[in-house]
C-alpha cells in the first residue's frame, strides 16, 4: 500500500464557508461577499502582472479626489472592484479612494454590507515593479438602514472584516472576520487562494521601524525624540533598529505584520492631519494589526475609536508591535 504524505490544502473559499458553519447564527452573506473580493483581488493580480506587456503602466490622464494622478491600473482596479462587489449582491454602500462620493447600490443589488477599499495602494511603483496592494474594511449597515452615509463614518471598530492583498512575488491576502488573522497565497496555476499563514501573530516587539524620513524636517518634537531613540538607543548594549521603508502601505505593514517593529505615517508641518485616509487605510490595517495581537493608534489615541468627519478624512497612524507602539504613545503623553 503506497505510504501518502497527509497534505490538508485549505483554500480561502473552503476556509470561509468552514467558518460560516461554526456560526449557526450566519447567514452566508459575508462569505459570499468575500468571495467577490477575492475574485476582484485575482483580476487585478493578473493586470498588475502583466502591467508592461498590456500597456497598463503610465498614468490615465485624470486624477482623483485627493488631487493625486491616477495611473492606468488605479481607473482599472477600481472598475474591477465596483463591478464585483455591485454583482455579489450583498452590498449597499461602497466608498473607493477613486471616487468622490459613495456608490449606492440598486435596490435589486442591494444587501446588507457597506465596503470602503483603495483599489491599488502604492500604485506610484506600478513601473518599478515594488509590492502594491488592494485594502478594504466591511461594516454592516445599521438596523433599518437601506445604506446611508452614517452606515461608513463610524469608528473602525465597528467593521466587521478587513483584509489587505499584496502584489507582488506573489500576490497574498491577508484576511480577518473579528476572530484573528489568517493570510492567503494566490496559486496562480490553479486560481486559488491557498492558506500558507495561519494565525498570524505580531510579536510583542521587533527591531525594524519604517518612515519617510525624508519628512522629518517637518515632525513634531514628540515623533523626532521617538525616531532617535530608536536609532541611539540609550543602553549601549541596545542594537538601533533597522530602517525598512518600501514607500507602499500594504508592502510595509505586510512586513511588519510577519516581522514585527512599527509602522509609521505621522502628522507633521505639512501634512497637519496626516496623509493617509481613515476609512480605507487607516481602519482596516489597525483592524487587522489589533487582530494580530498588535497595537494601532494616532500617537494620542486608539486608532479604531476615531470617528471619521467625511469619506475621504485623514489621520496620523502608527501601528505594529504592541510594545513598539506603547513607546511611541509615551513620547506623544510627555509632550502633552
Amino acid at each position: 500500500m503506497a505510504d501518502h504524505k497527509n497534505t490538508n490544502i485549505i483554500t480561502l473559499t473552503r476556509h470561509v464557508f468552514q467558518d460560516q458553519l461554526v456560526h449557526h447564527e450566519a447567514t452566508g452573506d459575508l462569505t459570499l461577499l468575500l468571495t467577490a473580493i477575492q475574485l476582484g483581488c485575482k483580476f487585478v493580480a493578473s493586470n498588475v502582472r502583466k502591467a508592461s506587456l498590456i500597456n497598463m503602466t503610465g498614468l490615465a490622464n485624470s486624477s482623483n479626489i485627493q488631487g493625486e494622478d491616477q495611473k492606468k491600473l488605479d481607473v482599472i482596479a477600481n472598475e474591477i472592484f465596483v463591478n464585483a462587489l455591485r454583482s455579489s449582491n450583498k452590498v449597499a454602500v461602497m466608498v473607493s479612494e477613486e471616487d468622490e462620493d459613495a456608490i449606492f447600490v440598486d435596490a435589486d443589488q442591494r444587501g446588507k454590507y457597506c465596503v470602503v477599499f483603495d483599489p491599488l495602494d502604492g500604485s506610484s511603483n506600478i513601473e518599478c515593479g515594488v509590492s502594491i496592494g488592494t485594502i478594504f474594511g466591511i461594516y454592516r449597515v445599521r438596523d433599518g438602514s437601506t445604506g446611508q452615509i452614517s452606515d461608513v463614518l463610524r469608528p473602525g471598530s465597528e467593521m466587521v472584516a478587513a483584509g489587505y492583498c499584496t502584489y507582488g512575488s506573489c500576490a497574498t491576502l491577508v484576511l480577518s472576520a473579528g476572530e484573528g488573522v489568517n493570510g492567503y497565497t494566490l496559486d496562480t496555476e490553479i486560481g486559488e487562494f491557498i492558506l500558507t499563514h495561519p494565525n498570524m501573530q505580531i510579536p510583542p516587539r521587533g527591531k525594524i521601524y519604517a518612515v519617510n524620513e525624508g519628512n522629518s524636517k517637518y515632525w513634531d518634537a514628540a515623533c523626532t525624540k521617538y525616531f532617535h531613540s530608536l536609532k541611539f538607543p540609550e543602553d549601549p548594549k541596545k542594537s538601533p533598529y533597522s530602517a525598512r521603508y518600501v514607500g507602499s502601505m500594504v508592502a510595509d505593514v505586510h512586513r511588519t505584520m510577519l516581522y514585527g517593529g512599527i509602522f509609521c505615517y505621522p502628522a507633521d508641518s505639512k501634512s497637519k492631519n496626516g496623509k493617509l485616509r481613515i476609512l480605507y487605510e487607516c481602519f482596516p490595517m489597525a483592524f487587522l494589526v489589533e487582530q494580530a495581537g498588535g497595537r494601532a493608534s494616532t500617537g494620542r489615541k486608539r486608532m479604531l475609536d476615531v470617528l471619521p468627519e467625511s469619506l475621504h478624512s485623514r489621520s496620523p497612524i502608527f501601528l505594529g508591535s504592541k510594545e513598539d507602539v506603547q513607546d511611541l504613545e509615551a513620547f506623544y503623553k510627555a509632550e502633552a
